[in-house]
């Protein structure tokens, strides 16, 4: 399940690298700056979804493991 995740992560990482390219290229020319922007921001969210998938349940979501601890 592992190596599952971090393959996802790092397929994820990459299609944000690549619409995070497209979207500085878009960016430079001022005319598309429009749509380059809420790309760029669309790209931001990618790498931390990237993130969130090669890190623990523990890391991701500190209160709902407290309290789990708590309820035992």
């Amino acid at each position: 399940m592992r190596l599952l995740r971090g393959l996802l992560a790092v397929v994820t990482w990459l299609l944000a690298l690549v619409l995070g390219l497209v979207a500085v290229l878009l960016c430079v020319t001022l005319i598309l700056l429009p749509l380059g922007l809420p790309l760029l921001r669309y790209a931001q969210r990618l790498f931390g979804a990237g993130v969130r998938l090669t890190t623990s349940r523990k890391v991701t979501h500190p209160i709902d493991e407290l309290s789990k601890a708590g309820r035992s």
